[in-house]
This record gives C-alpha cells, sequence and structure tokens, in this order.
C-alpha cells in the first residue's frame, strides 16, 4: 500500500453500520466522497479481486451447502479478512456489501468493482431475462470506484438473451463515457432439466468471448471475466481484452483448483484473479490462507 493517509472509518462494528443507516444514511455518500481510491492497475500490473455478488440473485450455496452465505455479517467478516490481505487489490460486489464496507473502512486503497445485473435470479423463470436491477455506470462514477460488472449468458433458445445482451451493450457503452472499466463475464448457456447450466468447453467459451467482446460502440474499456477451463491458451487467443479469472463454485479439491489457476496465470493476457466463494469458503475454513495462496500466485 503506498504511504497515503487513509480515511478513519465510519463504523466500527455491525450495529453501529445499522444505525448509521437508519439515523444518518447521508454518511454512506460521505465515506464514498472521502475515502482513498487507486488506479485500477499499478506495481507489476496484476490483479487479486475478491467477488461477492453472488447472493443479490439469490446464489447463497457454496458447494453442497445451500445456505452457506445465508450471514451477512459472516460475509462481511470473510471479506473484511481477504481484504487486510495487502495482496488483495480489491473487490467486486453488489451495492448493499459495499455499501457496509466503505461504512466500515475496509475498501481504502483498494480497486471497487460495482454488480450491475442481478435480476436473473438463481432458478428464476426469467433466469436468462438478466436485468440491470444492481448498480449503473452513473452510481459507479459517483462512488468513484473502477469499473462495473455485467453477467453475460447467452442462451441460443431463450429470448431473453437478446434483453440481456442490449442491456449490456447499453452499459458498455455508459461505463465508457465515464472511463470506467466494463468487467464482462460471459457463457454460452442452456436449461438442462429445467436448470440453468454454462457450458464449460473450450469451444463455448471462445464464441461467447467473441460475441460479448463485440457489444456496445467502443471497446476501449472493456475486460472479460473468464472461467479457467481446459484449452486456456486457445481460449486467450480469442481476445486483445484485459482479462481476469473467475473461481466459480468450488468443485474440486483445492490443490487441484489452484493448480489450474497458476497454469491460466502464465498466459500473457491474463491479469490476475477475481475470485469469490472459493476463497471466501474454503473447504478448511481458514479464508486468510486461502486467499494469502492466491495472492502468492499473482504476485
Amino acid at each position: 500500500m503506498s504511504e497515503t493517509t487513509l480515511t478513519p472509518a465510519a463504523a466500527s462494528t455491525y450495529a453501529e453500520v445499522t444505525a448509521l443507516r437508519a439515523t444518518n444514511p447521508q454518511a454512506i455518500d460521505r465515506a464514498w466522497a472521502t475515502r482513498v481510491t487507486r488506479d485500477t492497475v499499478r506495481g507489476n500490473g496484476r490483479l487479486m479481486i475478491v467477488a461477492a455478488d453472488h447472493p443479490a440473485r439469490g446464489a447463497l450455496s457454496v458447494g453442497a451447502d445451500a445456505t452457506a452465505m445465508n450471514s451477512r455479517t459472516e460475509l462481511l467478516d470473510r471479506l473484511r479478512t481477504a481484504l487486510a490481505n495487502p495482496g488483495v487489490d480489491g473487490v467486486l460486489a453488489s451495492a448493499e456489501i459495499l455499501d457496509d464496507l466503505v461504512l466500515l473502512g475496509a475498501l481504502e486503497d483498494k480497486v471497487v468493482f460495482s454488480s450491475m445485473n442481478r435480476g436473473g435470479l438463481a432458478g428464476a423463470s426469467f433466469e436468462l431475462d438478466d436485468r440491470m436491477t444492481g448498480a449503473t455506470a452513473a452510481s459507479t462514477a459517483k462512488a468513484r470506484m473502477n469499473g462495473a460488472k455485467m453477467l453475460t449468458r447467452i442462451a441460443l433458445e431463450d429470448p431473453g438473451t437478446l434483453e440481456t445482451m442490449t442491456a449490456c451493450a447499453r452499459a458498455i457503452d455508459e461505463l465508457a463515457a465515464e472511463n470506467l472499466i466494463a468487467m464482462v463475464e460471459p457463457f454460452l448457456s442452456s436449461r438442462v432439466d429445467g436448470r440453468v447450466v454454462n457450458d464449460l468447453s473450450a469451444d463455448a467459451v471462445i464464441k461467447s468471448i467473441h460475441i460479448t467482446q463485440g457489444l456496445g460502440s467502443t471497446s476501449a474499456y472493456t475486460w472479460m471475466k473468464l472461467p479457467v477451463v481446459d484449452e486456456m491458451e486457445r481460449v486467450m487467443d480469442a481476445t486483445t481484452l484485459p482479462t481476469l479469472l473467475l473461481g466459480g463454485d468450488p468443485q474440486t479439491a483445492p490443490d487441484e483448483t489452484y493448480a489450474s489457476w497458476a497454469k491460466a496465470l502464465e498466459i500473457p493476457a491474463v491479469r490476475g484473479l477475481i475470485v469469490g466463494r472459493t476463497l471466501l469458503y474454503p473447504q478448511d475454513g481458514d479464508v486468510a490462507k486461502a486467499v494469502g495462496t492466491a495472492v502468492d500466485m499473482v504476485r
């Protein structure tokens, strides 16, 4: 961290956060206006970002635990543990989580990404009509964040995909007009037995990249957020856009997951990691250790 005078936290406990929300909601805007910000890229140019925007679309599970993310204070504890590691550059989260974190002083000198489309609720009949129910380009700019993320699932048989793509294209232009990063997370998706499933084959990821990197009237501020899949070298040859690797819902042994990240991070176009549940809810429960392992890979 640079030699910078950090802004004192507006709250030190979760009870104080709730009290401020009830009696002095303007404190949130003040906290955003006075926090110490930072450039997205510095040092070796690589980024280690923790992600926590899953609950806003009703996705509360981690592995086999369907209610793992039910507790907000536990999630905030885990995020604060991760952000306390100086090797963690910042966070991606929905607005209410970011507001909690800024009141608690956890976002000083950190990269911050908002989350835009959370309308595609997990398991809903309208899941693939993923509307912009979260942050906007204007709110992201007002809070002096670094950019915003949009999930862009493309299901060729679902008409809701067109609305999602149109909204994402508009958001990319609006973010670019504010000189803010548009972090696009693309998938080719389909419904299998009523459930939305993302195709993680290399060719499917490549096709999703080509479709989504063409959204909007400019790509100047567009970045990719991509899954780690087989043949990552071939996948990354599909784009010149800066790319962060996502962690997803942990389904394999930690050592296997970390090895796949390490291999993918060797590809020059990969700029770092943007990982949520794998680091915040590790199998052994040790958030600091999991985050430290990821930081060592990126640095």
